[in-house]
């Protein structure tokens, strides 16, 4: 009986088959270990020129800086101005008067001005500040721009603020100087040496009424100057 072709195993292998099936595999053989070594000092290369770890300091979170706030300004408005009037008024002297007050509202303060008064000369709308001086003027009396109570630029600094001040006690006409008869309101430089003249022509003041013979002294004057001197 005949086996079939496909049935039949195949001859054995001859030796110079297997040498030859063995020297076409050694190349591929020899490639993979080649390429093996390659990657293989790819990475040892790699593992010597890697970077060393961060410090410690690196890795940890920065803290950020915290929030201050800022300040907080609080700006206060004072309820009322202390403010002198002086001059040609019924009542010269300080007062309290609310903030926001004129120039108006401290001569009615005063009780008014005197018969005589100048009150064009005055900047009546102003506001005043706290620690201004107002001096009312006669007709005809010259002021400084200060005194006339314009717009106040602060406290005690501020218009007016650096003006004369109407003196505390009663100046005595008969021993006063150039420079004390001018800090009396309505008088000035020229009247201070009209009366101080008067007084080395005619001798002492016997009374106040006498400033009547002073040039430039007229009743209105006089009133103003009633209670701030003496003889």
């Amino acid at each position: 009986m005949r086996v079939p072709e496909l049935l039949r195993p195949p001859p054995p292998e001859s030796l110079r088959d297997r040498l030859a099936r063995s020297a076409g595999a050694l190349p591929l053989a020899r490639a993979a270990v080649g390429l093996g070594s390659v990657l293989l000092a790819a990475a040892a290369g790699w593992w010597l020129l890697r970077p060393g770890p961060a410090p410690v300091e690196e890795r940890l979170p920065f803290a950020s800086a915290p929030m201050v706030p800022e300040p907080v300004v609080v700006t206060t408005v004072p309820a009322e101005v202390v403010v002198q009037a002086a001059g040609a008024v019924h009542r010269p002297g300080v007062y309290r008067l609310a903030a926001g007050a004129r120039v108006t509202d401290l001569i009615d303060a005063a009780g008014g001005a005197l018969d005589g008064a100048d009150l064009q000369a005055l900047s009546l709308a102003a506001m005043l500040g706290d620690g201004q001086r107002v001096r009312v003027p006669l007709v005809g009396e010259q002021l400084p721009a200060s005194e006339l109570g314009g717009p106040a630029s602060g406290a005690a600094g501020g218009t007016g603020g650096a003006s004369r001040e109407v003196p505390g006690a009663p100046i005595d006409l008969n021993t006063a100087t150039l420079e004390d008869l001018d800090t009396l309101p309505g008088v000035g430089p020229a009247t201070a040496q009209a009366i101080v003249a008067h007084r080395e022509e005619h001798g002492p003041f016997g009374v106040v009424e006498d400033l009547l013979e002073v040039r430039g002294i007229g009743d209105a004057r006089l009133e103003a100057l009633r209670d701030l001197v003496v003889v």
